[in-house]
């Protein structure tokens, strides 16, 4: 089957096989989402061994879908050869500091919101929140996707796609992690799901828009690839594994962390 979604994709323009892909990552954040309607709660050590899982697999993916092939395909040896990856890293992770300094959001474990002072109800900055790290989600698997399409052969659509079944692996419990605390705050079931699996609604547009913006410039793929990683590392470090770590379950949460870093590390050797 995993052949058969390569044929195809490979058939098509690379910059819709993004949008089909990230469509994708969206429609499993809505399927944890969607455990709403079956259950009002979630055991909290369950949901912070699945966060302790989404941040593996981020920390696996910046590396072996995104870092590593930023350093393969740039030009030069020693550091010359690493500044492209070093450049984008850097910027990723700025980026993604600035909208967290800027854009009101709560975690979902945290009492007192970031970002700049906002009347807007807690709902709608847990959404923030989850939205705020969807965004280099999105943009690393159009990146890779944007590469085809300018021809690079680092950049391949094996390889776009694993990160995209990695990524939405991940989302999987994201959806759950928007949906459930909204319900607990009294929210009604279906405007949780409404809320939680909008939250990915990003990545399809992240998607696109990165895809677009390496085929356009080719020559900065490499800072793209790293700038998504940064980003994604920023998140892991600044968001979800502080979230897994404010109650008694640390030890589950890194387990859960161990296991998403082995699946997809594995999905992106055995199929990337």
């Amino acid at each position: 089957m995993f052949d058969s979604i390569i044929t195809y994709l490979e058939s098509i323009d690379p910059v819709l096989a993004a949008l089909y892909a990230t469509l994708f990552t969206w429609f499993l954040t809505a399927l944890g989402a969607a455990f709403v309607f079956f259950f009002k709660t979630m055991n909290r050590t369950l949901l912070d061994g699945m966060l302790g899982f989404t941040g593996g697999v981020m920390v696996a993916a910046s590396y072996w879908s995104l870092l590593s092939p930023a350093i393969e395909m740039s030009e030069g040896e020693g550091f010359v050869k690493v500044i492209p990856a070093a450049v984008g890293f850097l910027l990723g992770a700025i980026f993604l500091f600035g909208l967290d300094k800027t854009l009101p959001h709560l975690h979902i474990n945290f009492k007192e919101s970031e970002g700049i002072k906002s009347p807007w109800q807690r709902t709608t900055l847990l959404v923030l929140a989850i939205t705020l790290h969807n965004i280099p989600e999105g943009l690393a698997v159009g990146v890779l996707f944007g590469g085809v399409a300018a021809g690079i052969p680092e950049a391949t659509i094996a390889g776009a796609v694993t990160l995209a079944i990695g990524i939405g692996i991940q989302n999987f419990p994201e959806g759950i992690a928007v949906s459930m605390p909204l319900r607990r705050m009294g929210m009604s079931r279906k405007k949780s799901f409404m809320y939680g699996q909008a939250s990915a609604i990003v990545e399809p547009i992240a998607g696109v828009l990165g895809a677009v913006a390496v085929t356009f410039f080719t020559p900065m793929l490499p800072y793209a690839l790293a700038f998504a990683a940064g980003a994604m590392i920023y998140v892991v470090v600044e968001e979800v594994i502080p979230e897994t770590q404010q109650d008694k379950n640390t030890d589950i949460a890194t387990l859960g962390f161990i296991g998403g870093f082995i699946v997809m590390m594995s999905l992106d050797v055995a199929l990337g």
